[in-house]
């Protein structure tokens, strides 16, 4: 009865006496971190910028929900994006949870410690908390068909890891040199992000092994097993609002979906960005 009172005399309640319920702004981060092809571009902080600086704009919010499915990519990136969502929760003072579907993994798994609190689902994949570089070596193709490689340079370094010359001993070690460089600055990260959490040796945990959500949750490279949905409802009740913040169209995206010229470099363009995104997910058994 005093419900059904309360909810007749609602519309007549002026707004400011209204009971106000609880909202989480969420932002979807998806995909290959970096650039994938010259005109489709991965994940990178000017592709997410105006998301996240929208999200954090919104007046009343109590959180701010990440939403992370990332096989990893570019470190640089993948830092830098790290930065802006710690500086954004700083000048705002908003608490960030990161929620990890698919994968959270290399840089995917940077970007997620940016949050003051990770949630997974038991399956998962996260951690690989190590650096790598691939390449293809052609020097024998190139013989075989008769090709001759002219390179013309001003600087004796200029040139390394060329695929279409025999492996130089020297420029894999500098190349390693590079990688410790920047895998002991991702644990410093790590470390810094969870503090005390992280259980386990130190050995296994920066092996750049991953591991499921489950198995995360246990060395404590995860907080919580769970979802969005039910998490910020347990957090914040069961009224809790969580508008999505959409990303805007590229201008790419748009010109490509306003125009049909030239779709052979589409499909090439499409085909070479699906073939590295696809090398980077399957790394993971995705």
């Amino acid at each position: 009865m005093f419900r059904s009172i309360l909810k007749s005399i609602a519309p007549y309640i002026p707004r400011w006496m209204r009971p106000r319920k609880a909202v989480v702004p969420v932002v979807r981060l998806s995909g290959v971190i970096g650039s994938v092809s010259p005109l489709m571009p991965g994940m990178t902080l000017a592709s997410v910028s105006k998301q996240l600086e929208r999200a954090f704009a919104v007046k009343n919010a109590k959180a701010v929900a990440i939403v992370i499915n990332s096989p990893g990519g570019s470190p640089v990136q993948s830092h830098l994006i790290y930065q802006r969502i710690r500086a954004l929760s700083e000048e705002k003072k908003r608490k960030v949870f990161v929620f990890v579907e698919d994968a959270a993994a290399s840089g995917g798994y940077m970007i997620a410690c940016a949050g003051d609190e990770i949630v997974a689902d038991v399956s998962s994949i996260v951690g690989s908390i190590g650096v790598v570089s691939a390449s293809f070596g052609f020097e024998r193709l190139m013989e075989k068909l008769g090709v001759e490689r002219r390179v013309y340079t001003a600087g004796e370094r200029k040139v390394t890891l060329d695929p279409f010359k025999p492996e130089n001993p020297e420029d894999v070690k500098r190349l390693e040199a590079l990688q410790k460089e920047i895998h002991e600055h991702f644990i410093a990260l790590v470390k810094e992000s969870r503090g005390g959490k992280l259980k386990g040796q130190e050995k296994a945990l920066f092996s750049g092994e991953f591991w499921s959500g489950k198995k995360a949750h246990e060395l404590g490279l995860v907080d919580e097993i769970g979802d969005l949905r039910g998490t910020l409802r347990k957090r914040f009740g069961k009224k809790v609002s969580t508008p999505l913040i959409a990303a805007p169209a590229s201008l790419f995206r748009r010109m490509r979906g306003a125009t049909t010229e030239m779709p052979g470099a589409n499909w090439a363009e499409t085909l070479i960005s699906t073939v590295e995104a696809r090398s980077l997910w399957s790394r993971y058994g995705l």
